[in-house]
């Protein structure tokens, strides 16, 4: 009967620990844990530990390439049983993915059964699937029994697993690796093994080229659903070099021509984790939700290959622009990010550039050649050994059967007679008789001078470092026939390009029809607009004791831009604006204007346009249209004032001369260059004021003179020896305006 467990006795006095000590190092060991058990590859074999038991475990069960296979549920129990103590479906999700040619590029396993789809849709459980190694796990393989690598206690101790795998193939960048750790986390694209091979290849005839030399061999990312990568060669390079950045990848598209004109637009490729199903989904979605007002319909004629169908609401819409549509709103374009996080040498957690992870596989391939040529060492020098008690035993066969007859420790006096150590006596006596021939013996010769050939050899290289690389360029050329050997696994299936031209539209615009409009503002600060260019407004009715303020003639696929008194500016779409026979709607329910701000001006967007925009205080600067426009409610502070200043003029600054007249009635002209360009701030001091501050100001080309309309509406122009008198520097006082100018102050 088995005993009964009894406790340990608790010490005398506790031990007291402080918790914040206590939290800091366990919280530690589980973040350790968590990197390099479970989320960071390692650099040299570009593996995580389930996916490196996974394969060793397939290796115990002889799952070579050409074998029979074997069922999942046998794998994933005997890697759970001996390697990996975690759940089964975390093991056999794993397993599942090394298998899928849209998830993998260079798939660690063969499937058989239903391992999923593109669509989303899961494999069927491991008890119906069955599974062997591909080429590339058995390369991963290569030499493992043959010293090349550590090996360490499974988490039972009963066994012994790989720390990492001997790796002849350039896995962490040819298949990539995602995940996510404690603080830290890991991304990498896959790349085209071929271009790899290449740049290990100059590597090592290079030993200190940059990445950007490697990148004429490795242009980019190889994703195994294709796709187009959109970013220029400058980010890329960006990206590679300091490991971290992102690729905008974008499907493959192309327009085929139906009847009486009629086209649509069919995707063959995706972006690389996009699950299909949930893509055409959300396209849907967006087109119920009339968020696609270019697209008709979509449809999904996929069969082995992917073939998704766009056709447009109509047909004299631009392909280009209605994709871009798709590309802007939906899944069509992602972007994949780069965080080439790695365990350096397996230990150390580490951000690494594309020549360095391409030099952590290289040095780790020549410690396994070195490691290999070792082993091989010890095992021609056992052999050696063995054949040289053999010859003995041929010339003096007589002799060792008398020994082996007559003597009681034969093995003793075989040693003494002819000098032999344990392991030649060992093997003579346990050689059976039929071996004991004259061809044997010939053999034996041959073996004996072919071994001592090779052992020559082997000392050879592991003297000579330049014989080293040459053998490991050998290899590396042999993985790339090997790999490449299969056309379709070999070919580059990610392609680079520039976006078109149609990238750059504005496609709120483009899905706008382009009317002419007038734009009516009233002095109360109601909008809206009018079909076609209406210049008589003289009938137009306004609200109660409103009035018109501002017009001017637009189009619908235009902007307007709106000064308010605190230096906000504000984006409207004509588009958007109220329509019809009513009185339109205050701007302030489309913009959100503070309460006790007005609406200083309104006027067109000209994309590129500068403007002299200032202050009541006299103060202000040049700005540029394009820095003005905002993309929400709120606009954009551009013109800083400090109560009780307000914003007051915003002028087109086309000439190269500044007019400014103050509420003092002095006007002052200076030079237009005096004045900086700006996108935000207070600006500087354009006129001197002694009460008051500044009523108006105009940007004139000198030799075309000044001009302004007085209270009748007639036109006067002063010419440029008319305005010596008040051409000065930017901000003095000024003088008194020529006679004529309005009483109001305004040009």
């Amino acid at each position: 009967m088995a005993k009964p467990f009894t406790p340990p006795a608790p010490p005398a006095e506790p031990d007291p620990i402080n918790l914040r000590d206590a939290l800091e190092e366990r919280y530690l060991a589980y973040a350790l844990s968590t990197i390099m058990g479970r989320a960071l590859p390692d650099a040299r074999d570009g593996l995580k530990p389930v996916h490196r038991r996974i394969l060793y475990g397939m290796h115990i069960l002889r799952l070579d390439p050409g074998t029979a296979f074997k069922k999942c549920a046998k794998i994933v129990g005997d890697v759970m049983g001996s390697f990996h103590p975690h759940g089964d479906q975390a093991i056999y999700d794993a397993l599942v993915r090394l298998a899928q040619d849209f998830a993998s590029r260079y798939p660690m396993i063969e499937g058989q059964g239903n391992f999923g789809n593109i669509d989303g849709d899961s494999a069927a459980a491991y008890r119906y699937t069955e599974a062997r190694m591909t080429d590339a796990a058995r390369l991963l393989l290569e030499g493992i029994n043959e010293d090349s690598i550590d090996f360490r206690e499974n988490y039972s101790g009963d066994q012994k697993e790989p720390i990492v795998l001997p790796a002849a193939f350039p896995n962490l960048l040819a298949n990539g690796s995602q995940g996510i750790a404690v603080g830290m986390a890991t991304s990498i694209p896959p790349h085209n093994v071929g271009e790899l091979c290449d740049a290990a290849l100059y590597l090592v005839t290079h030993p200190k080229a940059t990445t950007d030399q490697l990148l004429t061999f490795v242009p980019g990312p190889d994703f195994p659903t294709g796709g187009i990568v959109v970013d220029g060669a400058d980010s890329i390079a960006e990206t590679y070099r300091t490991g971290r950045g992102s690729f905008r990848v974008r499907s493959k598209w192309t327009k085929e021509e139906g009847q009486r004109g009629a086209w649509v637009t069919v995707v063959t490729e995706i972006p690389y984790g996009v699950q299909k199903s949930r893509l055409i989904e959300k396209i849907a979605e967006l087109l119920n939700d009339k968020k696609l007002p270019l697209l008709g319909d979509v449809r999904d004629e996929s069969a082995e290959d992917v073939r998704v169908v766009f056709e447009p609401r109509a047909r004299n819409i631009d392909p280009v622009v209605m994709m871009e549509s798709l590309f802007r709103l939906t899944e069509l374009e992602s972007r994949f990010p780069v965080n080439m996080n790695v365990l350096v040498d397996g230990v150390v957690p580490r951000v690494v550039s594309l020549a360095e992870a391409l030099k952590q596989w290289l040095d780790h391939r020549r410690e396994v050649l070195l490691r290999r040529s070792r082993f091989r060492l010890g095992e021609i020098e056992h052999r050696l050994e063995v054949v040289a008690g053999m010859l003995i035993v041929f010339l003096h066969l007589d002799e060792v059967i008398r020994i082996i007859r007559e003597e009681d420790e034969p093995k003793d006096a075989l040693k003494l007679r002819f000098s032999l150590s344990d392991v030649q006596a060992n093997y003579i006596l346990d050689t059976r008789l039929r071996s004991l021939r004259r061809l044997e013996e010939m053999q034996l010769r041959k073996e004996h001078d072919a071994l001592t050939a090779e052992k020559s050899e082997i000392e050879s290289l592991l003297s000579d470092e330049s014989q080293q690389w040459k053998t490991i360029t050998a290899q590396i050329r042999d993985v790339k026939k090997r790999l490449n050997a299969d056309g379709k696994l070999g070919k580059r299936r990610t392609q680079f390009e520039t976006p078109p031209e149609g990238a750059a539209l504005d496609l709120e615009e483009a899905m706008i029809e382009r009317e002419p409009v007038t734009v009516v503002f009233t002095q109360k600060g109601w909008i809206r607009t009018l079909k076609g260019h209406v210049a008589d407004l003289t009938t137009l009715q306004f609200k109660g004791d409103d009035a018109l303020d501002t017009a001017f003639f637009a189009e619908t696929t235009w902007k307007v831009l709106v000064l308010a008194t605190n230096g906000k500016v504000f984006t409207l779409d004509v588009a958007k604006l109220p329509s019809g026979r009513g009185f339109g709607e205050p701007v302030r329910l489309m913009a959100d204007i503070d309460e006790g701000e007005d609406v200083v001006q309104i006027l067109p967007y000209v994309a590129g346009q500068r403007m002299l925009i200032a202050g009541s205080d006299g103060r202000g600067f040049l700005v540029n249209q394009d820095e003005m426009l905002s993309s929400t409610r709120k606009g954009r502070a551009v013109l800083n004032v400090d109560a009780p200043a307000k914003a007051q003029v915003l002028v087109p600054a086309v000439g190269d001369h500044v007019a400014t007249v103050g509420e003092n009635r002095k006007l002052l002209v200076f030079k237009l260059d005096e004045v900086p360009e700006m996108s935000r701030g207070k600006g500087v001091r354009l006129q001197k004021y002694k009460d008051g501050g500044i009523s108006d100001a105009r940007v004139f080309a000198l030799k075309e003179g000044l001009t302004w309309k007085d209270s009748a509406g007639r036109t006067f122009t002063v010419v440029k020896p008319e305005l010596n008198d008040w051409i000065g520097a930017r901000a003095e006082a000024g003088r008194l305006p020529p006679k004529g100018f309005p009483k109001n102050n305004k040009f």
